[in-house]
């Protein structure tokens, strides 16, 4: 086994413990929750890619509970060879050695929140490890987005992803803060889809003079860990908070800007679909319900 495929595995591995470490929170939540609803739990199936396509992962999908309107927690580790259009996108994006080796490999977690409580606030988290024959590189973050906003949530969600990134370096939270705002922004609405948080991509920190493979794992693992303590507590404080049919009204129709973002512009969504990934899996982001006017 080569090092890489020995931290193909560690990756892969932590990714899917944090999948599990996440759904049994939500499920606790759920069993806390107060409600004449029984408590949520999480569907789990295996997914697959087309047929000729390597690896696969698991799909874990909770709807109807008592907090959790819909969350889907995901785990994937894929591998083959990338389409000829993924394979141009990758090799514009300047990955050495696409444009004649199009071999990948990519493992990792995502996961999308949409709740009952319209104070409670939708949420996105993912961290990813991609390789290649010429270049490997980490990315993901998390970012909150309310349909009401309350400043002190905001506040808390920004904290904790702060204190996530300088732990490693001081520079990473402005600098992936303010991609996140680039980012998570909807040119045909002229907004952006909730009040961000952090968001990174092509992590290799050494380049290609050293190997800062363990340093960019490790503040990878710091961003899924910051994932719990920033958005569990906003739930608990929010979850009893009573709400109108206009608070709800409010929800489906930002829940329509979400499902416009994810459709028309999210890279994992592009990618998981070219790539021949579970339709499924990669569209669990989508609400259960949403409105547009």
């Amino acid at each position: 086994m080569t090092d890489f495929d020995t931290r193909k595995t560690q990756a892969a591995d932590w990714f899917r413990s944090l999948r599990d470490t996440i759904t049994a929170r939500f499920e606790a939540l759920e069993d806390s929750t107060d409600s004449d609803l029984p408590p949520g739990r999480f569907e789990v199936t295996p997914t697959t890619r087309d047929e000729g396509r390597g690896g696969g992962g698991i799909m874990s999908v909770m709807r109807g509970g008592r907090l959790f309107e819909k969350v889907g927690v995901n785990w994937s580790a894929v591998h083959g060879t990338l389409g000829e259009r993924a394979q141009k996108a990758m090799a514009a994006r300047g990955v050495p050695g696409m444009a004649d080796d199009p071999r990948f490999w990519a493992s990792g977690i995502s996961l999308v929140a949409h709740m009952r409580n319209p104070h409670c606030p939708a949420v996105h988290m993912n961290t990813r490890m991609f390789w290649t024959p010429g270049a490997w590189w980490f990315g993901g973050g998390a970012d909150l987005n309310p349909c009401l906003e309350y400043p002190d949530d905001t506040a808390h969600f920004h904290a904790e992803m702060h204190r996530a990134c300088d732990a490693h370096d001081p520079a990473y939270y402005p600098r992936f803060k303010s991609w996140a705002d680039e980012y998570f922004f909807i040119p045909h609405r002229g907004r952006a889809r909730g009040v961000g948080g952090i968001f990174y991509d092509d992590l290799n920190s050494g380049g290609s003079d050293h190997d800062s493979w363990d340093a960019d794992f490790a503040f990878t693992r710091a961003v899924g860990d910051a994932f719990l303590p920033a958005f569990a507590p906003l739930c608990e404080k929010r979850r009893t908070s009573p709400w109108t049919d206009a608070d709800r009204e409010a929800q489906l129709i930002h829940r329509g800007l979400y499902a416009e973002y994810n459709l028309v512009y999210d890279r994992g969504t592009k990618f998981g679909l070219e790539t021949g990934h579970d339709a499924n899996a990669v569209l669990m982001s989508l609400p259960p319900l949403a409105k547009w006017i």
